[in-house]
C-alpha cells in the first residue's frame, strides 16, 4: 500500500508539475491501453493516480480506453486537437503513436508510461526498474516455496516482460540455486494482456507440475492466474497494483509499479 501511495502521489505530482498555466484552465488527458482502466493491475494503478489528482485539485481530465490498436493514434490526436495541455499514454505499445502525434503537436506535452527512449522535446517518458522489484518477489517465492518449483506467466512476449521474468528468476536462484522456474508468455499480440482464461490454463499446468507459487506479469490475464491459485489451493504473486484483495489468502504479495 505504501508503494502504491507513493506512485499515486508521484503521478499527481507529475501532473501538477506541468501546471504552467492557471489550474482552472489546465486540461489533462489520458489514454488507457488494452485491458482497460479496470484491469486491477497496470492501467488501474494509473487510473487510481489520476482520480487522486482529480479529487485533490478539482481538475477534470479527458480519458479514453483503447480497444483496438488504430485507436491509439486517433485518441492521442483528438485530445491534442482539443487543446489538452498534457496527454498521458499508458503503456509501451503507444510509443510509435506518441512519437508521431507529438511531432504534429509540438506545443502539446505528452507523457508515456514504460518508455524512456523517445527523445522529443515535448515527450516525457516514465520508466521503472521492473527487474529489481521482480527480483525481490522471486526471493520471497523461493523462501516460501515448499516444492522448490515456482512459475512465471507473462503477458505479451516483449523485452519489458522478459525483464520481469529475468529479475524474478534471478531472485529465486539467489535463494535456491537448485530451484525450478517454469516460464510461459501468454501470447505475442496485445490480446495477451486480457486473456484470464489462458492465464488460468497456463497456471494450472504449472501447479500440476509441482509449482506452488506463480508470479503473473500479464495485466488482466493475471486475474486468471490468481483464480487458478485459489482453485488449486496454491499461491500467486500479483503485479503493478496491490492484488492481495482479489483472492485473499492465495496472494503471497504483489510487485507494485
Amino acid at each position: 500500500h505504501d508503494m502504491e501511495r507513493v506512485f499515486n502521489t508521484l503521478l499527481a505530482a507529475a501532473l501538477l508539475a506541468v501546471l504552467a498555466i492557471p489550474a482552472l484552465a489546465f486540461k489533462p488527458a489520458i489514454v488507457f491501453d488494452m485491458g482497460g482502466k479496470f484491469d486491477k493491475s497496470f492501467n488501474e494503478g494509473i487510473w487510481n493516480g489520476t482520480e487522486q489528482f482529480r479529487k485533490e485539485t478539482g481538475i477534470r481530465y479527458r480519458e479514453a480506453e483503447v480497444t483496438q490498436e488504430a485507436q491509439r493514434e486517433q485518441y492521442l490526436r483528438r485530445f491534442a486537437q482539443k487543446g489538452s495541455d498534457v496527454v498521458i499514454a499508458v503503456g509501451f505499445a503507444q510509443a510509435s503513436a506518441v512519437e508521431k502525434v507529438a511531432q504534429e503537436f509540438p506545443n502539446t506535452k505528452f507523457s508515456i508510461i514504460d518508455v524512456d527512449w523517445l527523445n522529443l522535446p515535448n515527450v516525457q517518458g516514465i520508466a521503472f526498474k521492473e527487474h529489481e522489484g521482480s527480483f525481490l518477489v522471486g526471493v520471497l517465492a523461493a523462501m516460501k516455496s515448499e516444492t522448490g518449483k515456482v512459475g512465471f506467466i507473462g503477458g505479451m512476449d516483449i523485452p519489458l516482460i522478459r525483464r520481469f521474468a529475468c529479475g524474478y528468476e534471478q531472485g529465486v536462484k539467489y535463494i535456491n540455486p537448485k530451484a525450478t522456474v517454469y516460464q510461459k508468455m501468454t501470447g505475442s499480440t496485445p490480446a495477451a494482456w486480457n486473456n484470464p482464461t489462458k492465464g488460468g490454463e497456463l497456471a494450472k499446468s504449472m501447479y500440476d507440475n509441482g509449482a506452488d507459487i506463480i508470479y503473473a506479469a500479464a495485466g488482466g490475464t493475471g486475474l486468471g492466474v490468481l483464480q487458478a491459485a485459489a482453485d488449486n489451493k496454491k499461491l500467486a504473486i500479483g503485479v503493478d497494483s496491490n492484488q492481495n484483495h482479489i483472492q485473499p489468502g492465495y496472494v503471497l504479495t504483489s510487485m507494485l509499479k
